[in-house]
C-alpha cells in the first residue's frame, strides 16, 4: 500500500468520525485501527472487464446503498464507539442540474419557473442542498453531433445568483454545457474520451464563465451523466474538494463507498436507492434515520423527476430528511479538518 493511499485512507476516517473528533468524544489515534481503515480504503480502479462485472451485480441489487456503503462503516464505527455509534445521519442532498440540460429544447418543462418550485420546497422545509450548475445550455445535448450552445439567459442568470446566494444553498460544477461526446445511452459522458490537457480545458473554461455570472468558484464537481475517465481524476482533484457521482460511474473507476479520500479530493458517489425519485429515496432515508448510522449520506434527486411526478413525493421526503439534512458548507469544512 503506497504512502498516499495509507493517507488517504487516514483522512477518510478522520471524516468518518468528523463529529465525535470535534466533540472530543475520540482522539485521531483511536480511529486509526484496521477495522476502520479497511472500510475506508479508497479501491483500485478495477480492470474494464471486472468493472463491468461490478455495475451487473449492481442491477443486481449488490451494490444497493444500505448493503455496500452503510453496513462496512456503520461496522466501523462500533468498532471504535461500541454503543455510542448510533448518531442522527448527515444527509447530504445533492440535485442536478440548474438550468436544465433540456432549457433550450422543452422550456415550458424544463425552463426557470420549474426550478423555482423545486428550490420553494426545500427552502420552505428547511432543506439545504447542493445544486450542479451549468454555464451553458446545449440545444439537443444528447445528439454529440451537434454543437450549439448559449449562455445562460437573463432569467436563468438571475435565478443561478439567486439561489447561489440562498445560506442553505451551494453549488457544483455540471460540466460546461452537458452535451454528449457518445450518442451511446451507455457511454453518455462530456468527459469520457479527453486527454489531461482538454480536461483542463473544458473545466478551466466552465470555472471561467461560471464566475462571470457573479457566484463563488464551486467547491465541488458533479460529472455529466456521472461519467469521466479514471485519469481525469488528476484534473478534478487539482481543482475541486469533492467530486460527486453515482451509479454510472460504476463502469468508469469501479465500486466505491461514500465518501472516501481519493489522491487529493473525497469522492461522494450515491447508488439506488439513495439516487433516484423521491418516493425511492424516502424509504432508504426513513432506514437511516431508524437505524442511526450517524454517516455522511448522500441523496441525490433529480427536479425534473420530481416535476413530472407533481410534486407531492418531494414535499413528502422533505418533510422527513428535514432534521437531518446537513448543510454541504459543513461537509466541506470537515473536509477541510480531515486534510
Amino acid at each position: 500500500m503506497s504512502a498516499a493511499a495509507d493517507l488517504d485512507a487516514l483522512r477518510s476516517a478522520h471524516l468518518l468520525f468528523d463529529a465525535e473528533i470535534a466533540a472530543g468524544t475520540v482522539t485521531d489515534d483511536d480511529v486509526v485501527v484496521a477495522a476502520v481503515l479497511d472500510a475506508v480504503r479508497a479501491r483500485p480502479v478495477p480492470p474494464a472487464p471486472a468493472r463491468w462485472t461490478q455495475d451487473a451485480m449492481r442491477k443486481l441489487g449488490r451494490y444497493e446503498h444500505q448493503r455496500a456503503v452503510d453496513e462496512p462503516l456503520l461496522a466501523a464505527r462500533r468498532a471504535v464507539l461500541g454503543a455510542r455509534a448510533q448518531a442522527p445521519p448527515r444527509f447530504l442532498v445533492r440535485v442536478d442540474e440548474l438550468p436544465h440540460y433540456k432549457a433550450w429544447d422543452e422550456p415550458e418543462r424544463f425552463g426557470s419557473d420549474g426550478f423555482r418550485r423545486f428550490h420553494a420546497i426545500l427552502a420552505e422545509a428547511g432543506v439545504p442542498y447542493l445544486v450542479a450548475v451549468l454555464p451553458r445550455v446545449s440545444r439537443a445535448p444528447l445528439d454529440p453531433r451537434r454543437g450549439e450552445s448559449r449562455p445562460l439567459n437573463d432569467e436563468e442568470a438571475e435565478l443561478l445568483r439567486e439561489v447561489a446566494a440562498h445560506d442553505g444553498v451551494a453549488l457544483a460544477l455540471h460540466g460546461r454545457d452537458h452535451r454528449t461526446r457518445f450518442a451511446d445511452p451507455r457511454r453518455h459522458s462530456e468527459l469520457c474520451g479527453l486527454d489531461p490537457r482538454a480536461t483542463a480545458a473544458l473545466l478551466d473554461d466552465a470555472l471561467e464563465e461560471l464566475e462571470g455570472y457573479g457566484v463563488a468558484r464551486p467547491e465541488v464537481f458533479v460529472a455529466p451523466y456521472n461519467r469521466f475517465d479514471a485519469e481525469q481524476w488528476p484534473a478534478l482533484a487539482q481543482r475541486f474538494a469533492v467530486v460527486g457521482g453515482g451509479p454510472e460511474g460504476i463502469r468508469r473507476i469501479g465500486f466505491q463507498r461514500a465518501p472516501v479520500w481519493r489522491e487529493g479530493a473525497v469522492y461522494v458517489p450515491a447508488y439506488a436507492p439513495c439516487y433516484g425519485h423521491a418516493r425511492e429515496v424516502l424509504p432508504a432515508a426513513e432506514r437511516a434515520i431508524e437505524a442511526q448510522t450517524g454517516l455522511w449520506t448522500p441523496l441525490v434527486l433529480h427536479w425534473g423527476w420530481e416535476a413530472d411526478a407533481g410534486w407531492r413525493e418531494l414535499e413528502a421526503l422533505c418533510a422527513r430528511i428535514a432534521p437531518y439534512a446537513a448543510r454541504w458548507q459543513d461537509f466541506l469544512a470537515a473536509v477541510e479538518r480531515s486534510r
